[in-house]
């Protein structure tokens, strides 16, 4: 029998304002690298990568990082259908992109609707908050994690520098969608590409090689 290369695959889409760090986690999670210069995303850029859940079931995660800006709006609305979960970014040094996040919670609830997306919060660039005269944190961590325990969805802060928390964030939104599926809430349902059944091939594809973890190093 041949062992399926992925048991499932889930959409997830990254939203939230323009320059928090979108881009730069994505690029850590699928290539274990920091972008040093990363031009603003144009329109929806796509990455993929294998990762496994608790119970060993393998998932390929479609990922699709969203412009912020307001002119590439009704391009991202087009993408938000066809996705089962969202992560919600914000950087912890802009006050203003974390004010901004209920905005971007209830725009992902209207247009992935009928389904109910699954959210995790995202706090990034905690390597910029230092003690020395670092940049100053705008967003203290008990507030998002009171915030986002009002809201019922998981919180975590991440750095995309030095690898802190990314593999781990990816961990907990694909088990909280496992999850769902396991419990009936999510199907694969036809025209909906949320959540879709995995396949096998006797072929090898070195598009669906799982990746390995980033290794976090200083910088």
């Amino acid at each position: 029998m041949v062992e399926p290369i992925f048991d499932y695959q889930f959409r997830l889409i990254l939203i939230g304002d323009s320059t928090v760090g979108k881009s730069s986690l994505l690029k850590y999670f699928t290539d274990g690298k920091f972008a040093e210069l990363s031009d603003p995303t144009v329109g929806v850029d796509f990455f993929a990568r294998l990762i496994e859940v608790k119970d060993g079931t393998r998932i390929k995660l479609q990922l699709w990082d969203t412009a912020g800006q307001e002119r590439f709006r009704s391009i991202t609305k087009s993408y938000y259908r066809n996705s089962v979960g969202a992560l919600l970014v914000y950087d912890v040094c802009n006050r203003a992109s974390f004010e901004h996040i209920p905005a971007w919670m209830m725009e992902a609830r209207r247009h992935i609707e009928p389904h109910q997306p699954t959210f995790l919060l995202v706090g990034c660039k905690v390597d910029l908050v230092r003690s020395d005269g670092g940049q100053q944190r705008q967003v203290p961590f008990e507030e998002a994690k009171s915030f986002a325990k009002d809201q019922g969805i998981p919180f975590i802060e991440t750095s995309a520098r030095n690898g802190l928390n990314v593999e781990r964030a990816f961990e907990i939104i694909t088990q909280e969608v496992y999850d769902r599926v396991q419990s009936g809430e999510y199907k694969v349902e036809d025209g909906w590409d949320g959540v879709k059944s995995g396949y096998s091939r006797t072929a090898f594809d070195p598009t669906l090689v799982e990746a390995e973890p980033a290794k976090s190093g200083c910088c």
